[in-house]
């Protein structure tokens, strides 16, 4: 296993080099000059990391550990939409320079590599965690030292601050969206829980629960959680054949899916007839689960590579491009991508690079060429976003099979959930 855990790190760090060659080559966004910079006097009054010609960034995400499987798409995605944004002529006449850290699957790192890009590197935003345990760790210090955080991931809400825009969906968008699907589509009354054992997995199940039990007046057949990178999933499989629930509703997460889907396909259960629903699994985990490991299941989200509009078609020739053919794309790794422009778009209505006036002029930003179709800041700081369900296939990629018809409200504080 230590040389399997090595071997995907190695991979990772390949990936990320390769996208170094194809920066140049850009082909999403067109190429412009720089306009002329408003004095830095007049845009930088807190002592930012701003110069005449330059804005420095921070990007924080695990490179390395368990969780690299999932967050190396999110510093993939992170660096196109920069390059993209440079190649427009940068925010405010600037360029965008960037400053990278490593949280290495540790939640104290995080709050430590927070504190030295706030602190010491002076960044004007961050692009950065993934779990909700590493943004629980970092959130103190954003708050402490008035920075300003743009969070990819999809999360269980309960959440709001000042210093935080969630680009990702939130329990009501993802969750409970994902079981009202099964229950009606499915029939499904019955529910097995698995997940990771951190806050994420914890507070999404037992947000799920209450709408099982209280909404959907189905039953919880079982609740079980591992550790981060636990590799052993043959004791609670055979409590599922026993159990033989509607559905498995799995919220593992990082390289431990890996083994969770390998050891389903081996213990003989057929996700083609056995209804397994996620809201943790992208096209970036399947990459190391491999697509027959998993093929049947399906994945809660709001966006998946095989979206078709004319956004997303640009997203992933120009991700291809610069990270190579072989790659592909997530949920989160789109979310990631719109941080950057959010940011952006921000910083240009308040023309200011000053954290408070960029936060001010956050709510009612709209992306319309985000790749998942559109996207609009919310004043929670959350975004208006579609929900999808989509099966995966053999291929490692996800057929789409629902879309809301319309976009979601956010709303990170549901009543009789919390």
């Amino acid at each position: 296993m230590a040389d399997e855990k090595k071997g995907l790190e190695s991979a990772l760090r390949r990936k990320l080099l390769m996208g170094l060659a194809g920066m140049p080559a850009l082909a999403m966004m067109p190429r412009m000059a720089f306009a002329a910079a408003p004095p830095t006097s007049a845009v930088n009054t807190t002592g930012l990391a701003v110069t005449d010609s330059e804005v420095t960034v921070g990007i924080l995400h695990s490179a390395t550990g368990t969780m690299a499987i999932s967050e190396t798409g999110s510093i993939q995605a992170e660096k196109l939409a920069i390059a993209q944004i440079n190649e427009m002529g940068g925010v405010l006449g600037r360029k965008i320079k960037v400053i990278q850290e490593d949280g290495a699957s540790d939640w104290p790192t995080f709050a430590e590599k927070a504190k030295k890009l706030l602190v010491n590197d002076h960044c004007a935003a961050v692009m950065g965690c993934w779990t909700s345990a590493s943004r629980k760790a970092a959130l103190p210090v954003f708050e402490q030292y008035n920075g300003l955080l743009y969070y990819p991931t999809f999360y269980e809400g309960l959440e709001q601050s000042k210093n935080v825009i969630y680009t990702g969906q939130e329990a009501t968008q993802q969750i409970l969206a994902s079981l009202d699907w099964v229950a009606k589509e499915k029939g499904a009354k019955s529910f097995f829980m698995i997940g990771s054992d951190y806050i994420w997995p914890r507070t999404s199940n037992k947000i799920a629960r209450k709408h099982i039990e209280n909404v959907l007046k189905g039953t919880v057949a079982g609740e079980e959680y591992f550790p981060l990178g636990h590799t052993q999933f043959n004791s609670v499989i055979n409590k599922i054949k026993l159990k033989k629930p509607d559905v498995i509703f799995a919220d593992v997460v990082g390289g431990s899916n890996v083994a969770f889907y390998k050891q389903l396909k081996a213990a003989g259960i057929d996700l083609s007839k056995q209804t397994l629903l996620t809201i943790s699994v992208t096209e970036d985990e399947i990459d190391g689960i491999g697509g027959d490991n998993i093929a049947g299941a399906y994945s809660c989200m709001k966006y998946f590579q095989s979206l078709k509009n004319p956004n997303n078609e640009k997203f992933v020739a120009a991700f291809k491009k610069m990270w190579g053919d072989k790659t592909v794309i997530g949920d989160v790794t789109q979310a990631a991508y719109l941080g950057p422009f959010l940011w952006k778009m921000a910083v240009e209505k308040a023309g200011s690079f000053d954290v408070d006036k960029v936060v001010a002029a956050s709510p009612g930003i709209e992306f319309k060429e985000a790749p998942e179709g559109y996207v609009k800041i919310h004043e929670n700081h959350h975004l208006w976003s579609k929900t999808r369900v989509a099966k995966a296939l053999p291929t490692g990629q996800f057929e789409v099979v629902y879309e809301s018809p319309e976009l979601i409200e956010p709303n990170p504080f549901p009543k009789g959930y919390q």
